[in-house]
């Protein structure tokens, strides 16, 4: 039999509709190749914020994050589709990137925006920075 094109799908969630629309493209693609998808929250740690707000703001991200991805593996298991959930904390490009290597990736599929339009100028934008610097393809969905 032959290997299929796509096993390991990451797919990495901020809880935007644009995310969301890509989480379906996945479970899409999932079926379609009996893949298995990797749904990943990263907790941005580089926005500047005071230190005593710091770790406030972080558990508030963390408790964000965990709703995000419980509320996408129901998604992928409504679908039918093989998943796990990670969360990571770092900066968002790195440590996706580092993620789709670990885990052999063959695919990420991200959606178009997802950060308002003022964070987007000052950090870029992550599906920009994942088509230049990811291990593997990258299909970024609008």
């Amino acid at each position: 039999m032959r290997k299929s094109l796509y096993m390991n799908i990451l797919v990495p969630l901020d809880g935007s509709k644009f995310s969301e629309k890509a989480l379906l493209h996945a479970c899409d693609i999932a079926k379609n190749y009996q893949a298995r998808l990797i749904l990943l929250y990263v907790v941005e740690k580089s926005v500047p914020i005071n230190l005593l707000d710091r770790k406030n703001y972080l558990e508030i991200l963390r408790k964000f994050g965990n709703r995000v991805l419980i509320k996408s593996k129901e998604t992928t298991t409504l679908q039918g589709v093989d998943s796990k959930i990670i969360m990571k904390e770092g900066n968002i490009t790195n440590e996706i990137v580092k993620l789709a290597k670990k885990e052999q990736c063959n695919l990420i599929i991200v959606g178009s925006k997802g950060l308002s339009a003022t964070t987007r100028f000052f950090l870029g934008s992550v599906s920009n920075k994942l088509a230049n610097n990811s291990p593997c393809s990258v299909l970024i969905i609008k």
